[in-house]
């Protein structure tokens, strides 16, 4: 079994997307699913027409507003290898939602706007890919729209973030005016014939081995949405058609391997480059290149540290951690998942596991392997996979299952928060909905829920990243628990942790809160800005006041 287990796992390749709001992140997680076959056609956000919303996109406030604001896993085979997509909120409120499905994956890719290239929210994330040391491959997307100089790109990303690009492709005309890509390495499947891969939305990539001097034409099909098309053309057919802009991408790409930036996989796999390609994910150019790459050079699953610092084997005994947790995917449900992603060992549906938080034993008998809101019942699952755990009452975000040996992984960070309102009820009557509502947006990490003596249990106060988190709260509440809330937004923009004799001191303290986390029991100051905590920590000697981790403005 063990070798199986090994086995199983190196087949594993799991990932997510992080980028900058309209990026085209969504985009491309419709377009790469599509070429893993997992989907008939790939719809893009702003759904209009006959066109189709993205699958990954459930909640009905992200089709309406065409914005992907939670979490969806997809899973698909491609070229023998089982792909586990971990779709991350486009949106920069829920950046803390990213960070936790960051916690689940073994790489990265930062998909960047070519007219904008590297913005705030790209950065934020991928110092969380940094931190947490995860493989990250770039992806230069909108070639086909005006945008910089590549070469102006690749030095932004080596300056801004102290990463190396290493283009595996290299664009053939500026951006506007694309013509195709230069491929700098093989990779690929060699078995498709005449080493070109068909299909209706082929990309005529040349598959693995020598590489033939020439370049993957890129030709926009008439009408509007429909794909672009591809064909490899050989030197000669290349200088015919394309001349100049030929010549041009040739000297770049020869100029690149002057300067040391070819790719290499052990600079890549220790996090100090990152392999870069140049597409167009609306009409999947490029995007069959990417998960070619993705499946020949991204890490399986591997060994995973306890909270000790311990290393817990891959083929130990099963072992995994929740990182998400939803309510109502789906209205016909009425149910809550936990996703839990495979660390160690084989998962079986129907096998009884032991929370390490509560030592307590629970059943896995409704498990489900995911794709957007959709649902199939999965039998097993292996090191690098997500399962959800249908209504598996007392599983909380962070939390460790385990047979066999006992493992607890290390908890979750989470971003301090940057917004705080008072959650108001309307109607009085529906205080059990409101309060059972509560918990469960706390629980699944939508907003941070507080409680403060000044305004007691009636009246919750919400701390968030973005504002738009308390639109999804109220929206929510009502669609889900029929109780209609308001937010009154509070002076408040940072927060800082204390102890309970520094909550009891600060009680009177003007221009400051003090809030309960009731999920641990935390002692948050909640203050209107970085000078106030000068004085505080002037005005109260002594006082316990450190910052939160993954902090935001303080």
């Amino acid at each position: 079994m063990s070798s199986h287990i090994a086995a199983e796992a190196a087949r594993r390749r799991t990932f997510a997307v992080i980028s900058h709001p309209d990026a085209g992140k969504s985009t491309i997680t419709e377009a790469l699913a599509l070429y893993g076959r997992a989907i008939a056609s790939a719809g893009a956000v702003h759904g209009k027409g006959d066109r189709k919303g993205v699958v990954s996109d459930w909640m009905s406030m992200e089709q309406d507003r065409g914005i992907s604001i939670t979490s969806a896993a997809l899973q698909f085979e491609y070229r023998g290898c089982v792909v586990n997509l971990l779709d991350t909120p486009g949106h920069a409120d829920f950046s803390e939602d990213t960070y936790r499905v960051l916690t689940a994956v073994d790489a990265a890719v930062m998909l960047l706007d070519a007219a904008k290239g590297l913005e705030p929210q790209t950065l934020k994330l991928f110092e969380v890919c940094r931190a947490r040391r995860i493989p990250v491959i770039t992806f230069i997307n909108k070639w086909d729209r005006p945008a910089k100089d590549a070469l102006e790109l690749i030095e932004e990303i080596e300056t801004r973030i102290g990463i190396k690009p290493t283009p595996v492709t290299w664009p053939v005309g500026v951006g506007g005016e694309f013509r195709g890509v230069i491929e700098r390495v093989g990779f690929g499947d060699q078995s498709e014939p005449n080493g070109l891969h068909s299909g209706a939305e082929a990309n005529g990539r040349r598959a693995a081995g020598p590489q033939v001097p020439g370049m993957v034409r890129y030709e926009r099909s008439p009408g509007g949405q429909q794909l672009a098309t591809a064909e490899f053309l050989d030197e000669d057919a290349a200088m015919a058609q394309f001349g100049a802009d030929y010549e041009r991408a040739q000297e770049e790409s020869e100029l690149l391997s002057e300067v040391e930036a070819d790719f290499d996989p052990k600079t890549f796999e220790s996090g100090q480059t990152t392999p870069t390609l140049f597409g167009a994910a609306l009409v999947h150019f490029g995007v069959g290149q990417l998960l070619d790459l993705l499946v020949d050079i991204a890490p399986s699953p591997f060994s995973r540290e306890d909270a000790k610092g311990r290393p817990r084997d891959i083929e130990d005994g099963f072992s995994g951690f929740v990182f998400k947790s939803q309510a109502n995917m789906n209205a016909s449900h009425r149910d809550q998942l936990a996703f839990i992603r495979v660390c160690s060992g084989r998962f079986e549906r129907g096998m009884q596991v032991t929370q390490a938080q509560g030592k307590r034993t629970m059943s896995t008998k409704y498990a489900q392997t995911l794709f957007g809101s959709a649902r199939d019942t999965v039998d097993e699952a292996w090191p690098g996979d997500i399962v959800g755990l249908v209504n598996a009452t007392g599983l909380s975000v962070g939390d460790t299952i385990y047979t066999g040996k006992a493992v607890e992984y290390p908890p979750l960070p989470a971003f301090a928060p940057e917004h705080f309102g008072a959650l108001q009820m309307h109607d009085t009557s529906k205080a059990k909905r409101f309060r059972r509502g509560i918990a469960q947006l706390d629980a699944e990490g939508v907003v941070q829920v507080l409680y403060s003596e000044r305004r007691g249990e009636a009246t919750p106060v919400l701390a968030a990243v973005g504002p738009l988190q308390f639109e999804v709260t109220v929206a929510r509440l009502k669609a889900e628990f029929d109780v209609p809330a308001t937010i009154d937004h509070l002076p408040f923009k940072l927060a800082r942790l204390t102890d309970a004799e520094g909550a009891q001191r600060l009680r009177t303290a003007p221009g400051v809160e003090i809030f309960t986390r009731p999920r641990d029991g935390a002692h948050l100051v909640a203050l209107p800005n970085k000078y106030r905590i000068q004085t505080i920590v002037n005005d109260y000697p002594g006082l316990v006041l450190e910052p939160l981790l993954a902090g935001g403005q303080g």
